[in-house]
């Protein structure tokens, strides 16, 4: 897991991270690096000195709500918090919301600056949002009861087998194409889902391969994963297109958060090892 080569142009404004909040243009807040220099890249925010998050808050470890103290927390969450501190900027996450709906707030600007939940960059989004370096690959998990034992795709692409996704979502696609005999259920998050398997609503729950161990080491010991599919996808933080500075920002934040060793460290505290 390695930021992409596109990174050797984010390098180019890590020396300006610091930023200084200038006055409103378009509609939100111009921001211009303290260093003046023409490498120095503006960008624009929603709101003077603040970067906002949207994110589905759905997928632990990487993005969720804590239960008692009602925060946003995960990897993802640590990782932006990071980003916005290199930025010297505050992050505020706004509240959950579904995930088909995030990359069209983006795209449409005005509400958040960045997208941050584990959106797997693909050529359909990046007509519709700019993309930072990758800061995780990743694959898709399919899960089933543990009971189950052994599952194939033969077995579950069978009319009547309902297979549950998260609506908009890579594995949602997947399940769609690879499996078209069955019954995809689209539904709002993948807890949901997995929540539908234990149950015996469903047959089976495909979603990010991460989240998927996570909740059946966790939440749903009685579940497993009984297939890792080796999708190759790729995670990146979403930004509007008319916006290239800040992608540039963050992208040199990045850069220096994986040189510092920052990124493994987040990778040991929420998923259990580096990648």
């Amino acid at each position: 897991m390695k930021l992409s080569s596109r990174i050797a142009g984010g390098l180019a404004v890590a020396c300006a991270l610091a930023v200084t909040i200038a006055g409103c243009s378009g509609g939100g807040q111009t921001s211009t690096p303290a260093d003046d220099s023409a490498d120095a890249a503006a960008y624009t925010l929603v709101e003077d000195g603040k970067i906002i998050v949207a994110s589905d808050l759905a997928n632990a470890p990487l993005d969720f709500v804590d239960e008692k103290t009602g925060e946003a927390q995960g990897f993802e969450i640590d990782l932006i918090n990071a980003v916005a501190d290199k930025l010297g900027l505050e992050c505020e996450v706004l509240p959950a919301m579904k995930f088909d709906t995030i990359v069209p707030l983006i795209e449409q600007g005005g509400k958040a600056d960045v997208g941050v939940s584990n959106i797997t960059i693909t050529d359909e989004r990046w007509e519709q949002v700019d993309f930072t370096d990758s800061y995780m690959d990743s694959n898709q998990g399919l899960v089933t009861l543990a009971s189950a034992g052994d599952v194939t795709e033969e077995s579950l692409n069978v009319e009547g087998t309902k297979i549950a996704v998260q609506a908009g979502t890579t594995g949602a696609s997947w399940a769609e194409e690879n499996l078209p005999n069955a019954e995809v259920v689209a539904l709002d998050d993948p807890v949901v889902a997995v929540t539908g398997v234990q149950t015996g609503l469903y047959a089976a729950a495909v979603a990010d391969l991460p989240v998927m161990t996570y909740l059946c080491s966790n939440s749903f010991t009685d579940c497993q994963v009984a297939i890792e599919i080796p999708t190759g996808e790729q995670y990146g933080i979403a930004v509007n297109k008319d916006n290239p500075g800040l992608t540039e920002a963050i992208n040199g934040a990045l850069a220096e958060l994986e040189e510092e060793g920052y990124i493994s460290e987040l990778e040991v505290k929420w998923l259990g090892a580096e990648l």
